[in-house]
């Protein structure tokens, strides 16, 4: 589906996403977005949409914020230049680095700025769901800083290859419950952490993970992982002195990329790739590239591009990482795909997984498997446009991966 022919007036819509006034007053990012759930979920959400405007543009939270992220969370990440990698793809090659903040991923940024939020709305306690397991930890971590009680979420799939980062959420206090219903993935814990918040929406917070769900979280997680695309704007002009030509990250649900992508729409000369996870190839549930074989729908509360059949079944996915394996995307993305100002490609099982082993190899840093996606989508741009400037978002470290990475790529010697 080509959904750029669908919109309305494109160039208004763009100067409006440019100018903060996206989303609208009903949750809408152009067509997508809104708020799409149970009748009684809507005073929760229409109390948190207060409190994300009472509270977070506010000095107060913005400098309590502030200082977590410098003190605890170890903002801002490195910026740091890749020179054998760029050697070899023929490009300059810049890594955003948020493999190295706390917690091992970009995830943090937003789970200790909705804990914050949480404890601001009097919360009781959290819920969170994870996929890789990365939001999961964040949101372990956030809540033992804050002394808030958390349970998550967690796709009995995704707990066995990611077993490390459920002892890791357990040695943090948390409750790990598995899901093992639906198709045990990610999509399936947020279906029981939604149902958990159902039932008890005055004293419980939910966590989202993920640049999804109804309106305000797609607002709110993108706002509070802008950070890493300001960080990176005002680290790529002081180091070389101007924009880049390129910025790149993995997608999923969306937030590593969202938060990555936000400061540089407005830069017309900045080109936008974000890299869905091509699994072992086009069909439906061979794959998680919502934007690239999707079609417009509702899941969890929002309306985005959407992996499902001829009669509106929402499909089972795969991809080699945990964290990329959902049947939908954040709406801004799909507004900005049907804008045609950030252009969607995908990567395969096997190319993410020799990308893991080529940065290790030229660059002595382990990436997660989500974010290798985001090195193939960079060294083919590279190869069309060499000698260029390019900026990846290494969303996470590749540490929680080992188990996958020995099976797929460790070979014992005879």
């Amino acid at each position: 589906m080509n959904a750029v022919a669908t919109l309305s007036h494109p160039d208004r819509l763009l100067a409006d996403l440019i100018a903060g006034r996206l989303p609208d007053a009903r949750g809408r990012f152009g067509p997508f977005g809104g708020r799409y759930v149970p009748e009684m979920l809507i005073p929760a959400l229409e109390r948190l949409e207060s409190g994300v405007r009472e509270h977070l543009k506010a000095p107060e939270f913005q400098a309590e914020l502030a200082a977590q992220l410098r003190s605890w969370v170890g903002r801002p990440t490195a910026l740091t230049f890749a020179p054998r990698l760029s050697e070899r793809l023929g490009a300059r090659i810049w890594l955003k680095r948020e493999d190295l903040a706390h917690t091992g991923a970009h995830k943090i940024n937003n789970a200790i700025g909705q804990g914050l939020l949480a404890r601001r709305l009097g919360a009781k306690r959290i819920v969170a769901e994870t996929g890789a397991g990365q939001h999961g930890v964040a949101s372990a971590a956030a809540c033992a800083r804050l002394g808030l009680p958390c349970t998550v979420y967690m796709g009995a799939v995704d707990m066995e290859r990611q077993a490390p980062n459920v002892g890791r959420m357990r040695l943090l206090g948390a409750q790990v419950v598995p899901v093992t219903s639906g198709d045990r993935t990610l999509r399936a814990a947020i279906d029981e952490a939604l149902r958990d918040w159902v039932a008890d929406p005055l004293n419980t917070y939910y966590l989202i993970g993920s640049a999804i769900g109804p309106h305000p979280y797609p607002y709110l997680v993108r706002e509070l992982q802008a950070v890493i695309g300001r960080e990176a704007r005002e680290q790529i002009v002081a180091a070389t002195g101007s924009l880049p030509d390129a910025v790149i990250a993995c997608v999923g649900g969306g937030s590593n990329s969202i938060g990555a992508f936000h400061a540089f729409v407005p830069d017309a000369s900045v080109e936008i790739i974000g890299v869905e996870a091509g699994g072992r190839g086009t069909g439906l549930g061979e794959n998680a590239a919502t934007v690239a074989h999707g079609r417009p729908g509702v899941l969890h509360g929002t309306y985005s591009m959407l992996l499902q059949d001829a009669d509106g079944q929402i499909q089972e996915t795969h991809s080699v990482s945990a964290g990329l394996d959902y049947p939908s995307v954040g709406p801004e993305h799909s507004l900005l795909h049907a804008l045609g100002r950030v252009h969607y490609t995908t990567a395969g099982d096997d190319e993410a997984l020799e990308a893991v082993r080529t940065l290790g190899e030229t660059e002595g840093i382990l990436p997660a498997i989500e974010s290798a996606h985001a090195l193939v989508g960079a060294a083919r741009w590279a190869r069309e446009h060499p000698g260029r400037t390019i900026v990846v978002c290494l969303s996470g470290r590749g540490d929680k991966d080992m188990q996958t990475l020995l099976a797929k790529l460790i070979k014992e010697p005879a």
